[in-house]
């Protein structure tokens, strides 16, 4: 009895360990890996760096088996772009940032980033590359030389960390080369190709990639897809940090202000010029916009502003105009990415060019237009001769009677004259020639 008793008690433990393996394998089962999606669409600035913080943080947090990044960009600021690296590079989960759409492009910031990944892939009809800094007209020649050096030995270190090709790497920073999807991965600048996000997931399922010095398996067989996408003031920040956007913002405050200083008291146009040209600042600075194109601009809205107080006759808002495209064009001269798209400049500068000609013209034809007010304002109008003029009398203008003195002879009563001067409160007329 007693070796029955002992053969039903491990026996009953057999069957409950079966059934706690089975009980945590449908656990398991019911709770899928989850993979993490960031977009990224744009200029690289510091609300990017931000949203990507946040984004691999929720990443860690829900425990994903592997983050995304959904890359397009044509650059952006070296400060932003260090802290994304910094950001992947000590990521608790793996990262893979993938350069998509098709037409997409991770240029000079963007290649930092692409090759920081733990997975690096790219959409067939992508390209990478041209990391090569740009130069500061305040900066000397060996000054750039240690930037472009510096920025050689990041690029190679993230290469090295990665296992990437590390020489190709260099070149897309010393030489500005740029390499097609194909190429990239003919390089090994890149881990693989995938036509979209569904083949991508397929695609490193199983793979083993070094997490901060450990090795982790993706595992993606049964996993559900959470799109992390900005919030709204990230949105909007990021919005305004565009430079065709920040051109523009400034360009309606320029218009605004204007408005306003020549007409005191609209209000509209001054509270809109003076918010859009708060956010212009905000977006400038984020951009690290060049003064000297800032100041070129501000020296532009001085002078079309000048015009409505002066009698230069267009000659101020011609300087405007000049000043208004040499600042325009070196604007974002030095921020490698940042510009400012040529036909936005000549559509913003034939606007403002045909506002102040018109403003200029009005201005002109108000100095040259008769007055109908004052003393001024009675020359040349017809006057009644109520009593006879010889050569004193009195006549009648517009419902008054006035004393007048004729010039050339004595006027009847009933006789229409005109007033040729204005002495105080007597006039000065003339007959009226028959017709």
């Amino acid at each position: 009895m007693l070796r029955i008793g002992f053969r039903l008690f491990f026996l009953a433990l057999l069957v409950l360990s079966v059934a706690a393996g089975l009980g945590g394998s449908i656990i398991a089962a019911a709770n899928p890996t989850t993979v993490e999606v960031l977009t990224v669409d744009g200029i690289i600035v510091p609300v990017v760096a931000d949203y990507i913080d946040r984004g691999i943080s929720q990443a860690e947090d829900r425990n994903a088996s592997v983050c995304i990044i959904k890359l397009n960009t044509p650059g952006g600021l070296l400060d932003s772009t260090a802290k994304i690296v910094e950001r992947i590079l000590n990521a608790d989960v793996p990262v893979v940032v993938y350069v998509s759409p098709a037409g997409a492009w991770a240029a000079s910031a963007g290649t930092f980033i692409t090759l920081s990944a733990h997975i690096a892939v790219m959409t067939p009809g992508t390209t990478i590359g041209a990391a090569h800094p740009v130069s500061s007209g305040e900066m000397t020649e060996e000054e750039m030389k240690k930037i472009v050096a510096f920025s050689a030995k990041w690029m190679e270190t993230i290469a090295e960390e990665r296992g990437r090709n590390i020489e190709e790497a260099r070149l897309a920073v010393t030489q500005s080369k740029s390499f097609r999807d194909t190429e990239a991965l003919e390089y090994n600048l890149i881990d693989l190709r995938a036509a979209n996000l569904d083949d991508l997931v397929e695609q490193i399922d199983g793979w083993t990639v070094v997490v901060k010095g450990k090795e982790v398996t993706i595992d993606t067989t049964d996993y559900v897809e959470n799109r992390n996408e900005m919030n709204a003031v990230e949105r909007f920040l990021h919005t305004i940090s565009d430079p065709n956007i920040a051109y523009l913002l400034f360009t309606l405050a320029t218009v605004g202000l204007t408005v306003e200083i020549s007409n005191p008291g609209l209000v509209f146009p001054g509270v809109a010029g003076g918010i859009s040209l708060l956010l212009a600042f905000y977006s400038l600075g984020v951009l690290e916009a060049y003064w000297g194109g800032i100041a070129l601009m501000l020296l532009a809205v001085g002078l079309f502003v000048a015009e409505y107080f002066t009698e230069s006759f267009g000659l101020l808002t011609a300087g405007g105009v000049i000043a208004l495209v040499m600042g325009s064009l070196i604007l974002f001269s030095h921020s490698p990415g940042v510009e400012v798209h040529r036909g936005l400049i000549a559509g913003v500068t034939a606007g403002i060019t045909a506002f102040a000609v018109f403003v200029v013209g009005a201005i002109i034809r108000g100095q040259r237009r008769r007055k109908i007010t004052g003393a001024e304002g009675m020359l040349g109008r017809i006057a009644v001769a109520k009593t006879p003029l010889d050569p004193m009398g009195t006549v009648l203008v517009q419902g008054e009677l006035w004393t007048a003195a004729s010039e050339g002879g004595t006027v009847a009563p009933g006789e229409e004259v005109i007033i040729t001067k204005v002495e105080e409160l007597k006039l000065r007329v003339t007959k009226k020639s028959k017709e």
